[in-house]
């Protein structure tokens, strides 16, 4: 994936040794940026400018993509454990954005480090009764990818989790720039089972009492936003805010409303 000029490589060790790269931007009070499945940090792009006007923003690359490194093998706590090391990095206060399976990640770092000044997760996809069965999908998706086929992995995997149509993915892997993407599809597999997998301890968030913001997309599936609302229930101090006629790409689809609704919870 191509960088601005504006964003600086940094890399930080993870508590593993795999080296976790961050595209630092901006200046002002520290906002690390996590993404979700099949993408790196350039799924910000859209909302990063604007946020490097208030912010020091850090945007991970996280662990089996671009920039950074990986290891042999896997846990969602792996990815929790990388994102609190770039908070310690980042300096005390540091906010913490967060989309998808990317907030998961997000919601396990806030019980390994106090540095974290607020949380904002986005649509993570715990699992609720009514979520879908994506048993199999794991494997259908390795199956693709042993066979060569990454574009066909991630386009299976945009229409069976993202929601994308089957229409819009026949245009999407004619264009160059979603061809690039396609290597990221060999994280997709392992990210889906440890999703459908995860459930919510409470007892372990009993200590956590950081401001939280959860965004739901008005227009997004009904186990989204229950998902949502058990994350609100989960933490002490939250609140849940819907982005009316979205689903689970605002940031993309409606960026001004994404960045009024972020920068209206975080501190001026």
């Amino acid at each position: 994936m191509t960088t601005t000029a504006a964003e600086h490589l940094e890399v930080v060790e993870s508590a593993d040794g795999v080296p976790i790269a961050c595209w630092r931007s901006g200046t002002g009070p520290p906002l690390v940026l996590v993404h979700g499945s099949g993408e790196d940090h350039s799924r910000w792009r859209p909302v990063v400018a604007r946020l490097s006007d208030r912010f020091t923003v850090y945007a991970i690359d996280r662990r089996g993509r671009t920039a950074s490194g990986d290891a042999d093998s896997y846990t969602l706590r792996d990815e929790a454990r990388d994102i609190a090391a770039v908070i310690d990095r980042a300096g005390p206060g540091a906010d913490l954005l967060a989309h998808s399976y990317g907030a998961i990640c997000a919601l396990e770092a806030t019980t390994l480090t106090k540095g974290i000044g607020r949380v904002i997760l986005y649509e993570p996809p715990i699992p609720v009764d009514g979520s879908r069965d994506l048993s199999g999908l794991d494997t259908r998706l390795t199956e693709l990818i042993d066979a060569g086929d990454e574009v066909r992995a991630l386009g299976l995997f945009l229409v069976e989790v993202a929601g994308v149509s089957r229409r819009e993915v026949d245009v999407l892997v004619r264009i160059p720039a979603f061809c690039e993407r396609a290597p990221l599809a060999r994280t997709l597999a392992r990210e889906i089972e440890a999703s459908r997998r995860y459930v919510i301890e409470p007892d372990r968030f009993r200590d956590v009492t950081l401001p939280a913001l959860l965004l739901a997309g008005g227009d997004s599936p009904p186990e989204l936003r229950q998902a949502v609302d058990a994350v609100g229930e989960l933490l002490a101090d939250s609140r849940v805010e819907v982005l009316a006629g979205q689903a689970h790409r605002a940031m993309d689809t409606a960026p001004r409303l994404f960045l009024d609704t972020v920068l209206g919870f975080l501190p001026q």
